[in-house]
């Protein structure tokens, strides 16, 4: 039985919107390779209230991203294309920042273990930073050299060591030098960006 003109029409039509022979018939290199669902897709970015340039907080390249903001939130983090080190591309560390700051796992507060303990404790920020410069303190002044065993002043401590991680600049490097070497007398200063 062959089908009237309007059920012709009506599965001609079906068959037209087969995505198959789209794809066929174009090669699928044209618009028939995009769904109707992948048509009312639209990109995140789109309702940003604001885009901030910043740079990739994991190793001294620098690279360039941007950050899109919407009602004081971060919405998504790419490349920046008009940055001549990374060009819009991020490696994959770079491209996972938004992960980084959205993740329902990442600590938020200071985490404290005391000796001996079995558990970790919320502190606060003040109390965390109190005590590590009491704990630099003591341990400074309890391993001061004043001299070598030649006699010489030398004036360190050999108690303390900093590793610098790979995202501090120029100046913050040079800050932390004066402050380490100059103030506190610590000899052991490295960066983990030489390695």
């Amino acid at each position: 039985m062959r089908p009237d003109g309007e059920a012709r029409t009506t599965l001609l039509h079906r068959i037209a919107k087969w995505p198959v022979l789209r794809e066929i018939a174009n090669l699928g290199m044209g618009p028939e390779a995009i769904s109707e669902h992948t048509r009312r897709w639209q990109a995140r970015i789109l309702d940003a209230d604001r885009k901030v340039v910043s740079v990739c907080p994991y190793c001294a390249v620098g690279c360039s991203q941007l950050i899109y903001v919407r009602n004081g939130k971060i919405i998504d983090i790419e490349g920046n294309p008009d940055s001549p080190i990374n060009q819009g591309t991020l490696c994959p560390k770079g491209a996972a920042t938004y992960e980084l700051l959205n993740n329902p796992n990442r600590w938020t507060t200071v985490r404290y273990r005391a000796p001996y303990s079995d558990h970790w404790e919320d502190r606060p920020l003040d109390w965390a930073m109190d005590r590590i410069a009491h704990l630099i303190k003591e341990t400074r002044d309890s391993h001061w050299q004043e001299t070598n065993q030649g006699g010489e002043t030398v004036r360190h401590t050999t108690a303390i060591a900093s590793l610098g991680g790979a995202t501090l600049d120029n100046e913050e490097n040079y800050l932390i030098k004066k402050l380490f070497n100059g103030g506190l007398g610590i000899v052991w200063i490295e960066n983990q960006a030489r390695v």
